[in-house]
């Protein structure tokens, strides 16, 4: 019975999963061919942006504090204080800022979408739209895949220029590295390909954010017990996603044999 029901699950998730993926090509065809709705748009990127901003800073500000102590002990051991802000750097550009940030983005504004969109499903707004002609496609789902690309790399910079400011003042209270030696580690460390390496993470897992909660608000049954099992898995669905590609970003960006620490130590 239990193996009935867990096959039942996965099978509705696969497709959930492929309505999912469906549903991002219609918006790459809809942000082509159709206009945007700018108010919406707007009202979305102030959900996903200004409400989100506290609680990413302070989760940035705490891993550059955790990762500089855990970092610094390490490397006064092996004589190389020195490059302990070109390390932080590195790890917030290329993985820490853009991950933990959308992982923020997945569980405060995913599960946002997908319980509001899911609720206007249960009780046929959706089906009132579309007699209204409107298409949930272009009034629901645009907007909101805007603002997270838009904004998911703002609260990414933000969040990187914290976790180095909580990393800085680890390293030179409790340390005892000098300021300026740790601002031109990072400074040496860091390419510009480092920054927009990160950038481009964020557009990736602000879209795949704003798409699967869409999508499973837009597919969501049963009543009210629908909208809460939707925003839950909705928000897993994310992270898996986020995770995943992620590895396969950073395969493709960093791929070879990295010369930031040879050419700095």
């Amino acid at each position: 019975m239990s193996d009935a029901i867990s096959s039942s699950s996965l099978g509705q998730w696969g497709r959930r999963l492929i309505a999912a993926t469906l549903l991002g090509g219609q918006v790459l065809i809809h942000l082509i061919s159709r206009p945007i709705h700018r108010r919406n748009t707007v009202e979305q990127m102030a959900a996903v942006g200004p409400e989100s901003l506290v609680i990413a800073l302070i989760t940035a500000s705490f891993v550059g504090m955790v990762f500089t102590i855990q970092v610094t002990r390490e490397f006064i051991n092996f004589g190389a204080g020195t490059a302990v802000g070109g390390v932080l750097a590195l790890t917030l550009a290329r993985e820490l800022a853009p991950v933990l940030t959308a992982v923020v983005i997945a569980g405060r504004v995913g599960s946002a979408f997908a319980a509001e969109i899911g609720t206007m499903q249960v009780t046929e707004q959706i089906d009132a739209l579309q007699m209204l002609r409107t298409d949930p496609v272009d009034y629901l789902v645009l907007p909101r895949v805007i603002a997270c690309a838009l904004m998911l790399p703002l609260l990414n910079v933000l969040s990187f220029i914290t976790g180095m400011t909580g990393g800085l003042l680890i390293a030179t209270n409790l340390y005892g590295i000098s300021q300026t030696v740790f601002l031109d580690s990072a400074r040496n460390f860091l390419s510009t390909w480092d920054l927009i390496s990160s950038l481009v993470k964020s557009i990736v897992f602000g879209v795949l954010v704003a798409v699967i909660g869409s999508s499973w608000g837009l597919t969501t049954t049963g009543g009210a017990k629908g909208v809460g099992q939707s925003t839950t898995t909705a928000v897993v669905t994310a992270l898996l996603a986020i995770f995943i590609s992620n590895f396969f970003l950073s395969w493709l960006m960093f791929q070879g044999t990295g010369s930031a620490l040879r050419n700095n130590l």
